[in-house]
Formats: structure tokens, sequence, C-alpha cells
């Protein structure tokens, strides 16, 4: 009793932050013609509501895709038609066809906040309680493990300060739904959990191939009991269908069809846009290798380099399946598509940051250090927002409830880092390697005082005249080194872990 009346608190907490967010301003607000992402939720629910489904992906004089045109998978258009209908209720004005353009008011405001927290309060907040309910921790440890999930502060600013053109909470969720299923092995339900987070965001694809490298793994085991073929089959079905519900208005027509994947993969768009701490950003300060090379050139090098990075824990993960292979390999897997892949968007660092808080009770010190590095990446996006002190202030407070519950500080050794297994290696040798761990506090200590002088230095300084961007670009790089070093660090956990099965619930 006492557990569930701990953790109320923790989850009205996490909706008070939410909410207290919210009050600040919002991607675009009062800027015309395009406004922000903010205006493209709303312009969704306009061609959803107005359109026939067939024209939702298709440009007309009804459907300008130049102004804010669907781009995400049919879930997303389907959950902006129901959010479309609630507003016609409360005020078509909302959402009518062409003249609500730029529409900005309190009450739509209000409406558009409530949107996020209801999606919140149905899909991503219960299974972030439910996960941490389920760990094999102490009750302090697992309220203070949802504690720190829920005030993570990149996935709150975005959600409900800058208010991205999708409900990350929703796709996370979904996604947090389908680890619960690999956790619990409810099989059937993750497989459709993840499914419904690919036909939500394109995106999920980054949690995807691990979950499937999983199942792949653990049907091959199973499979010497005779059992393999058959769970293979239920899955396969589930996948299938989930897949023909959500995409069947698109199959009537091939043209159909093609339109929506040519939306969802903008190949067009070039290797990357805006200012993104991935690595084709960073080191197009030296080389512009989108005016040197042509697109089907950037396509292939960015498709190499990500599967080249990710396959290694993959191969891993198919070997020898576990539950914590499986989470780490979710955080590699993300991280390599978010520095190596075509077409990332700063906003994308939130599908590496849900695994990494999935990982928080299991190393506490490096997952904290990751996720204040995943919103500072963000910082451009979020000052162009107007929303400096909401970030500041939550920054701060998920840093201090993080050192605090898990004592970070504390935790520092080889052993408690996961890299001692990793070291025995390589005192093999070089027998006097034995610094790993005060290496590590150093580069935290940089870290973390880079990101604050650049911060002030962004707030406070004008940047050169012939260089504008200066700031933007340093926080891109700045960022993007420390997402090497933690792509480095969490390959060297899952390929030196060969117990990890061992010391995991057993596959049956």
């Amino acid at each position: 009793m006492e557990k569930w009346y701990l953790m109320t608190i923790v989850v009205l907490i996490g909706l008070t932050v939410r909410w207290t967010v919210s009050l600040h301003s919002y991607s675009g607000a009062g800027k015309p013609p395009m406004f922000g992402d903010y205006e493209a939720q709303r312009h969704w629910q306009e061609i959803t509501f107005n359109l026939p489904i067939k024209q939702w992906y298709f440009n007309s004089s009804d459907n300008n895709l130049q102004y804010w045109g669907l781009d995400y998978p049919p879930l997303t258009a389907y959950h902006s038609l129901l959010c479309a209908y609630v507003a016609k209720f409360i005020n078509p004005d909302w959402i009518a066809l062409h003249t609500s353009r730029g529409y900005e008011s309190q009450a739509h405001k209000l409406f558009m906040r409530t949107t996020v927290l209801i999606a919140d309060l149905l899909i991503y907040i219960p299974a972030v309680v439910l996960y941490c309910c389920l760990k094999e921790i102490s009750t302090k440890k697992k309220i203070a493990n949802a504690l720190c999930i829920l005030l993570y502060p990149g996935l709150i600013l975005i959600d409900y300060g800058h208010f991205q053109n999708i409900y990350n909470s929703v796709s996370l969720g979904f996604a947090l739904w389908g680890v619960l299923g690999v956790s619990c092995d409810w099989d059937l339900l993750g497989s459709l959990a993840f499914c419904l987070a690919i036909n939500y965001k394109q995106m999920e694809l980054y949690h995807s191939l691990p979950f499937f490298c999983f199942l792949l793994g653990k049907c091959f085991k199973k499979d010497l009991k005779g059992k393999g073929f058959v769970l293979l089959i239920k899955l396969v079905c589930t996948v299938v269908a989930s897949f023909i519900l959500c995409w069947l208005p698109f199959f009537t027509e091939r043209e159909q069809t093609l339109q929506v994947l040519r939306r969802l993969f903008p190949v067009d768009r070039g290797l990357f846009e805006d200012k993104v701490a991935n690595i084709w950003c960073s080191f197009s300060v030296f080389l512009k290798i989108k005016d040197i090379l042509p697109h089907h050139i950037q396509l292939i090098i960015s498709f190499c380099f990500t599967f080249l990075s990710l396959l290694p824990s993959c191969i891993k993960l198919i070997l020898q399946p576990s539950p914590k292979g499986f989470k780490f390999t979710l955080v590699s897997c993300a991280l390599s598509f978010f520095l190596f892949s075509f077409q990332v968007h700063e906003k994308s660092i939130l599908l590496v940051s849900l695994p990494v808080c999935l990982v928080l009770n299991e190393i506490p010190f490096m997952s904290t250090w990751f996720l204040l590095v995943s919103t500072f990446s963000m910082l451009p996006l979020l000052l162009k927002d107007e929303l400096l002190m909401p970030s500041v202030v939550t920054i701060m407070a998920f840093f201090l409830v993080c050192a605090s519950s898990f004592s970070i500080f504390e935790k520092t050794s080889e052993e408690e880092l996961q890299l001692k297994s990793f070291s025995i290696s390589v005192r093999k040798y070089l027998p006097c390697f034995t610094v790993l761990p005060r290496i590590i506090q150093y580069l935290f200590l940089f870290s973390v005082i880079t990101m604050v002088l650049l911060t002030l230095m962004t707030v406070t300084l004008d940047p050169p005249q012939k260089l504008p961007d200066l700031f933007s670009v340093l926080v891109c790089f700045v960022s993007c080194l420390n997402f090497l070093f933690f792509l480095v660090y969490f390959n060297i956990i899952i390929m030196w872990d060969s117990k990890n099965g061992r010391n995991q619930k057993k596959i049956n």
C-alpha cells in the first residue's frame, strides 16, 4: 500500500512539472507565415478532419504539402483525426479548412497542451510505473527510478514546451510497453506494442531492430525444445496483422502506398537539416558533404556507417539473448541511428534517451550524464522557443534528484560502471590499466563544465557577424563528441558482458 501511495505522489510530481512547463511558450508562437511544430500538429488535425483519407498524403489545393504536410505514419494521422473531433466539438474554428491556419489563442493552447497530458496519462506514464514496479529492486529504488524517469527534462521540454509535431509520449510509450512485453515474456504484447510504435513514428525502427534481434535469438534457443518455430509464427502473424490494420486504407492503390512511403522517408531533403548533434552535421564544419556528394551517395554512406556501427551489438544479442543485453542494445542501436543515419532531427535523441532511462538503475552515473547531454544537445531549439528558464530549472531538478536518489558520485567503480570485464581483459596486456574510473570522472567533470560555459556564452554573448551560427555549431559538436564516447561505452558493456545470459531470467 505504501509503495502505491508513494508512486502516486511521484506521478503527481511528474504531472505538475509537465503542466508548469506547458505554461511557457511553444514552437513558432506568433511567427508567421509557417509558425512552427505547434501549428503543424494543429494543421494535421485540420487536414485529417476535412479531407478524405486518400488525400491526406497528396499535394492538392486543399492540402499544400509545403505547409506542414503529413510526413508521419498512419497511426499519427488517426490520432490527429481523433483530436480533431474533440476540437470540432469545442470550437470548429480551430480546424476550419484554410481559415484556421496559424490559429492562436489561450483556449486553443490549453486544448493542445491537454492532448499531450492525456496521451501521457494513458500510454507513457502507466508504462513507466509498471516497468519500475516490476523490477526486482527495493521499493525505495522503484520510487526513485520512476521519479527520475518522469522528471527527464528532454521529453518534458519537447512535448510540453516546444510541442513537437509528433506526440513523443505516445511513440515512446508504445516502445516502453514493448520492452515490458520482453521483460515479462509477453512476446505477443511486445510485438504488438513495437508495431504500434513504428506505425506512429517511423523512427521507432531504432528500437524495433534490437527487439526483433532479441526475439530471433529467443526463437532459436526455444527451437532446441521444439517451441521456437511456433513462437516465430505467432510473432510474424502479430506483426503482419497490426501493419495491415494500420495501413489498410492506403493499400487500396499502389500509388497511395508509395506516396505515404515517400512522405515518411524524404530522401530528397539531404543528409541532415538544421543543427543536429550527429556525425554528419559536426563533420560538415570541416567538409561540406552535402554540397560535394550527390544524394544517393550520401544515402549509401549513411547506411553503411549505420549498419556497421550497430551490427556487432545486434549479432551479440541474437547469439546471447537476454533482457539485460536487450536493453543495452536498445541504447546502442538507437545511438548508432542518431549519429550516422540519414535525415536525423535534433529531437531524435529522445529515442536514445528512453532506453537510457531504462538502465538508470543499473548504471546511474553514466545514465544521468547521458541524459544531461541529450537535453543540452537541444539547447539551440529550446532557446529559439524561449524555453531557457524551464530548461535550466528542469535540468537542475533532474540532476539533483538523480544525484540524491542513486548517489551517482559514489557509483563510479569498475563494477558499478559495468566495465570490470573490459578492464580485466585490458590488464592482461597492460597490468597498470587501473585508472579507467578516474578517467571517466574527469571526463564527466570536463563535459559538465563545457556544457555550462557554452550555455552561458550562447545566452549572454552575440556571435561574430561572419559566424552567426557559431554557438549552435559548438553545442552540436560538443554533444556529438559526448555521444561518440557513449556509443563506445555502451558497446563495450555489450561485447564484454559474456555472462549476461546467466544472470538474467531464464528463457523458457
